[in-house]
């Protein structure tokens, strides 16, 4: 026996994405609904390879009642209205936006990193799914600082446009193609030309003159990981359709080499490492596209401090950073505490 899931969002670019993993995954479904907003109502969209078509419903009419699962992936404005209207009906949220983040009575979760924290979900019926940067950095952390315990964390992050959703992907496509042809374009999403440039800014300043997105990134390791590790991040948006990487500074409690990091992180669930010392061998955002891993390269030792390692760390930010973590989260759940599946 299996679910009723409900995917809110789902002709979006990362509701679509979820889509695509449940089948992937062969999640065990008795039924899915494509669920968006009321301008996307009867369309049509595919589900798995064996040529299922699901028609769009429209979530001010969705009835959550009878629904084992929802995943939210239409933004907090939506998650507002109608999340926890889904968890009052007995319908368990997973929500990809940042409304329900920093709620102390609802777990953010990464099921390779805390998937003990889950069982808060009871408290409110509603899981949190990170930041797509936060996502891709704790599951290469986690392992490190179960082994040498870290103090303190510094990364830069390189995020891809498709983390600001079609409309920051439309934007590099148009200023490329315009550029290419001698024709000017005004920025629209970014406050910034994003083709062949990188803009600093990433989500709105915040009054201590970091950025929202920096801000997630800090706060959001912390309930993941550990409260006591000190971060500070730099986030920056550059011209890469899909794939966020982020370039990480390490300083350790405990002493730590590349060589015990590294085959430490070859063994960590969820992480792929390709750190060979010589052009080319490492993973860039082209390479990391459509696949499940989070990947480290670039492994070395920090001498300007004791115990610190250096790392680069590459992952598809609509998978991993966003649809994956979500579905891995419904698994978990599912395995753990709603218990249907035959």
């Amino acid at each position: 026996m299996g679910y009723r899931v409900a995917v809110i969002g789902a002709t979006g670019t990362v509701g679509r994405e979820i889509m695509n993993i449940l089948a992937e995954r062969q999640f065990p479904l008795d039924e899915v609904a494509a669920v968006a907003s009321p301008r996307s109502t009867g369309d049509v969209i595919d589900f798995g390879e064996g040529g299922e078509t699901l028609k769009v419903r429209n979530i001010e009419h969705f009835d959550f009642a009878g629904w084992d699962m929802a995943l939210f992936a239409a933004g907090s404005e939506v998650s507002k209205l109608y999340a926890s209207q889904a968890a009052q009906a007995g319908c368990t949220v997973i929500d990809n936006s940042s409304l329900y983040r920093m709620d102390p009575d609802v777990p953010l979760i990464v099921p390779e990193v805390n998937a003990e924290a889950i069982a808060g979900f009871a408290r409110k019926n509603i899981i949190a799914n990170p930041n797509c940067s936060t996502a891709q950095l704790v599951v290469a952390l986690k392992p490190l600082h179960d082994a040498a315990k870290i103090k303190r964390v510094v990364v830069a992050t390189y995020q891809s446009v498709s983390g600001s959703g079609k409309a920051g992907m439309d934007e590099l496509f148009e200023q490329s193609r315009n550029i290419f042809v001698g024709t000017s374009s005004e920025p629209v999403k970014y406050p910034k030309q994003i083709a062949f440039n990188v803009i600093p800014q990433c989500d709105e300043f915040l009054d201590d003159g970091s950025t929202r997105e920096e801000w997630k990134l800090v706060v959001e390791t912390k309930k993941i990981l550990d409260k006591a590790i000190k971060v500070t991040a730099t986030c920056v948006r550059v011209p890469v359709f899909v794939g966020h990487s982020e370039a990480v500074n390490i300083e350790f409690e405990n002493e730590i080499s590349a060589a015990e990091a590294r085959a430490i992180l070859r063994e960590a669930p969820g992480v792929m490492v390709v750190d060979k010392q010589e052009d080319g061998g490492y993973v860039t955002p082209v390479e990391c596209v459509g696949d499940y891993a989070t990947f480290v390269s670039r492994i070395r030792e920090d001498p300007t401090v004791d115990n610190g390692l250096s790392l680069w760390v590459v992952s598809d930010n609509l998978r991993k950073g966003a649809a994956l973590n979500a579905v891995q989260i419904a698994e978990l759940l599912g395995r753990k505490h709603l218990q249907k599946a035959a």
